[in-house]
């Protein structure tokens, strides 16, 4: 498991040496329903599991910098999408993935681990502004703000010249297909 954290973050941090940051995480990642994450795509090729375990570690490292509580941040963020279905395919509540899927992820978190407030905090509301209730907690907004950018960079670098051109191909056979 250290070598996916390791691959997906990219940072020249051994994460072997970052003892800190493992022992935050080590009991939610080695879980088997936490690893189910793995089978779900998230943006591009990356799976939810792997976005999960990059927002966490930057919530990390930040909340640490600021003397926050990165012991939560790292949980939370590991944890913010833990909703363990196919958000592309699959439907299994009503309602736009977007705005349903942090109560999913907090029920889920809820039903497998004993969460405090910030925690809590953190998975319900990282898709502020869209949950429309502001987080309660500094390291919420640090999280949420981890999470945006790390589904802006998993977006952008799975664009490619050869994914563009696929759309474009696509288009075009649609548009023949009408006339």
């Amino acid at each position: 498991m250290a070598e996916l954290v390791k691959s997906k973050i990219k940072s020249r941090i051994d994460l072997m040496i970052d003892k800190e940051y493992r022992n935050c995480v080590d009991d939610l990642i080695n879980h088997e329903m936490v690893r189910k994450m793995q089978n779900f795509a998230q943006h591009g090729d990356i799976s939810c599991l792997e976005h999960s375990i990059y927002v966490s570690y930057i919530s990390y490292r930040v909340c640490k910098k600021l003397g926050l509580d990165y012991y939560s941040a790292a949980r939370g963020g590991l944890l913010h999408d833990f909703f363990l279905y196919d958000w592309h395919f699959d439907k299994p509540y009503k309602g736009l993935h977007g705005f349903i899927h942090p109560q999913i992820a907090l029920k889920n978190a809820d039903e497998y681990f004993s969460l405090n407030n910030i925690e809590r905090d953190i998975i319900i509301k990282h898709m502020w502004p869209m949950t429309i209730r502001l987080p309660i907690y500094k390291e919420s907004f640090v999280v949420l703000m981890a999470d945006k950018y790390c589904a802006l960079r998993e977006i952008f670098n799975s664009i490619s010249i050869s994914n563009i051109m696929q759309l474009q191909e696509r288009a075009r056979a649609y548009q023949h297909k009408k006339t």
